[in-house]
C-alpha cells in the first residue's frame, strides 16, 4: 500500500511539474496525426490519378497506392512521437531490421514483384496476345502483380511466375498485325519445276486473305538429295496465319496430285555386288580341320 502511495505521490508531483508541458506535447503530436494522415489519403487520391492518368495496371495502381499509404502513415506515426518526446531512433532501427528481414524471406516474391511491374509498365505483351514466354506457349488471360495467367491450346490454364518470363526470351505473336508463312514443298528431280513454280503461283494469288503487299516470296530453294525445294512465303493478317498454313497444305497436295507432280519419299540408291568365296585354308598340323575351327574335344 506504502509502494502505491508512493507511485501516486510521484506521478502527480511530476504532473505538478511537466504536466503543462506533456498536455502541449500531446495535443501537437495528435494534431499532427491527424493532419498527416489526411494529407497521406490526399497524396495517395493524387498519385493514384496521376497512375490511373498514365494508364498503369488497375492491380498496380492498387498495389503501389496501398504501399505508398501505408509509408506516409509510418512517417507520420514516427513524427508525431518524436513531437511526444518518444525516441524513434531505435524505433526507426528496429523497423529497418524487421523490414530487411521480411525482405530477405521473401525475396522470391519480392522478385517476383519487381518482374511483374516491369511487364506491367513496359508491356512486352498484354492479355489477350499469343505468346511464347517463361516457357509456355498460350494465351494471356491476366497479368497480376505476382504471377500471369495464360491458356494453352487445348484450354489449360498455367499460372507462370513473373520472374520466370522476365528471366527469358518472350514472343509475342500477337504485336504484330500482319506475319510470314514460311512453306517448304518438295518435288521431284523428274517434275517440270516451271510447271511446279506456276502452279505455287496461282494458288497464291487465289486465295485472297494472302496480302499483295509485302509481296509473296515463291522460288527454288535448294536441291537436295531426294527432292527438290521450293520456297513459298506469303504475308498475311496475324489472324490468318494458321487457316491459311492449313488451307495452303492441303491445296498444294490436292493440286499435286491433279498435275501429276510428285512429292518424293527420302530414298537412296543401294548398290548390290555379288563376291565369290574364297576356299578356306587348311591347317599346317595334318590333322585335317580347317584353320580357325576348333577340333572336338576329347572323349573321356
Amino acid at each position: 500500500m506504502n509502494d502505491l502511495n508512493e507511485a501516486l505521490v510521484s506521478i502527480s508531483d511530476w504532473l505538478a511539474i511537466n504536466g503543462l508541458d506533456f498536455l502541449i506535447h500531446l495535443l501537437a503530436a495528435l494534431v499532427i496525426f491527424v493532419i498527416g494522415r489526411m494529407a497521406a489519403s490526399w497524396l495517395t487520391t493524387v498519385a493514384r490519378m496521376q497512375m490511373a492518368r498514365a494508364k498503369l495496371d488497375d492491380t498496380l495502381i492498387g498495389f503501389l497506392s496501398n504501399i505508398l499509404h501505408a509509408l506516409l502513415l509510418a512517417a507520420v506515426v514516427v513524427i508525431a512521437l518524436d513531437v511526444l518526446g518518444v525516441q524513434t531512433t531505435s524505433l526507426v532501427a528496429i523497423l529497418g531490421a524487421a523490414g530487411l528481414a521480411v525482405a530477405l524471406a521473401l525475396q522470391g516474391s519480392l522478385s517476383n514483384f519487381a518482374a511483374g511491374v516491369m511487364l506491367i509498365i513496359f508491356r512486352p505483351f498484354k492479355a489477350g496476345d499469343f505468346v511464347d514466354a517463361g516457357g509456355i506457349m498460350g494465351v494471356v488471360e491476366e497479368i497480376k502483380v505476382f504471377q500471369t495467367y495464360m491458356r494453352t491450346g487445348d484450354n489449360k490454364q498455367i499460372i507462370v511466375p513473373n520472374s520466370n518470363i522476365m528471366d527469358g526470351n518472350i514472343t509475342n505473336f500477337s504485336a504484330k498485325e500482319t506475319r510470314r508463312i514460311d512453306f517448304t514443298f518438295g518435288v521431284g528431280y523428274d517434275d517440270d519445276i516451271r510447271k511446279v513454280k506456276a502452279v505455287l503461283t496461282e494458288l497464291v494469288e487465289s486465295d485472297e486473305r494472302i496480302l499483295k503487299e509485302p509481296a509473296p516470296t515463291i522460288g527454288l530453294l535448294t536441291l537436295n538429295e531426294s527432292s527438290v525445294d521450293f520456297v513459298v512465303r506469303p504475308w498475311v493478317k496475324s489472324a490468318d496465319y494458321w487457316p491459311v498454313y492449313w488451307d495452303m497444305m492441303e491445296k498444294v497436295k490436292l493440286r499435286f496430285d491433279e498435275e501429276g507432280i510428285t512429292i518424293p519419299y527420302p530414298q537412296r540408291d543401294i548398290h548390290h555386288y555379288n563376291v565369290e568365296a574364297k576356299p578356306r585354308e587348311t591347317g599346317s598340323s595334318g590333322a585335317g580341320f580347317s584353320q580357325g575351327i576348333d577340333p572336338k574335344p576329347p572323349q573321356s
